[in-house]
């Protein structure tokens, strides 16, 4: 098996970074409010290619990590888009079993992997009451929501929209709109923010991969992401936590972090994806700063 590693990079500030495996910018010191967490996101969980292995694997390495909570980014499961409601059912339950093995508190971020039924291959009936986003609201809860930690708030968005038509874009909707402006009216204007979206606000996956005057796609970006950012522009964003891409991108603008974590399933169990190995984000806060790094928790395909 072969060793986990980190690796880190320390950066300056620039107007965009784009950095593939490590941003840690470390200021000298140390305050009783620094903290770090784990966001692991694209975990793709199934009973299939030796994956319950491979996330018991990547739990215990973050459990040797001992940080204070874990963020989940979203594609907790393998699939509920197309499938029936008993495999769906099954593989929420899987989750629902072997995430208790993290010693420390969980906050899940829904992907569109999450959503039950709405590719007609399912077979759903659209009037099923866990048809949708109802599924993960009754298996782990609400799909947008805040909590605050050493200081620090925390905001979950849910960045999947239906469009009724056999597919999803990355959307937050006027519901969630609003619920940010009264978050934010309620919010210290200095009190640093981190969202979590599964959906990217911003990427350059296009342009990196495929083309660099190409644009990204409706289901690869949430679509509205400069009206989301722009509610931000009085408060202290310093980061958002990306997933669905299955790549690392640090994107650094206007103060803010957006980081695209590469996925804890790699490649969907198959190895990794695009020279990006199985790994989760390490995230350090210190003095106020954001620092991270990308684990590689050891992972083989079986």
């Amino acid at each position: 098996m072969k060793k986990p590693f980190s690796i880190s990079l320390t950066v300056s500030v620039m107007l965009i970074l784009i950095s593939f495996y490590s941003c840690n910018t470390k200021p000298s010191g140390s305050s009783e409010n620094d903290f770090s967490f784990v966001f692991m996101t694209d975990i793709h969980l199934q009973p299939e290619e030796n994956a319950p292995e491979g996330f018991k694997q990547a739990m215990d390495s973050v459990n040797a990590l001992n940080p204070d909570f874990v963020i989940t980014g979203g594609d907790l499961i393998m699939d509920a888009l197309g499938q029936s409601y008993g495999r769906s059912d099954s593989l929420y339950k899987l989750y629902e079993e072997m995430i208790p093995n993290l010693k420390m508190p969980v906050y899940n971020t829904m992907g569109n992997h999450e959503i039950y039924g709405i590719y007609k291959r399912s077979g759903a009936d659209p009037m099923h009451p866990e048809y949708g986003e109802k599924m993960f609201e009754k298996q782990l809860g609400k799909s947008y929501y805040s909590f605050e930690h050493k200081g620090w708030k925390f905001m979950i968005l849910n960045s999947v929209e239906d469009t009724r038509k056999n597919s999803y874009i990355g959307w937050i909707d006027s519901t969630q709109m609003d619920w940010l402006k009264t978050e934010l009216a309620q919010t210290d204007k200095e009190m640093p923010i981190v969202v979590s979206t599964h959906i990217p606000f911003i990427t350059i996956f296009e342009q990196k991969y495929y083309g660099s005057t190409l644009k990204n796609d409706s289901s690869l970006v949430v679509a509205n992401s400069k009206d989301v950012i722009d509610l931000f522009a009085n408060h202290s964003l310093k980061l958002v936590l990306q997933g669905h891409l299955h790549t690392i991108e640090d994107i650094y603008v206007d103060g803010i972090h957006f980081i695209t974590a590469g996925a804890v399933c790699g490649g969907w169990w198959k190895g990794p994806n695009k020279g990006f190995e199985e790994g989760f984000m390490q995230i350090s806060i210190k003095n106020d700063q954001v620092s991270w790094q990308y684990k590689d928790y050891g992972w083989e395909v079986r």
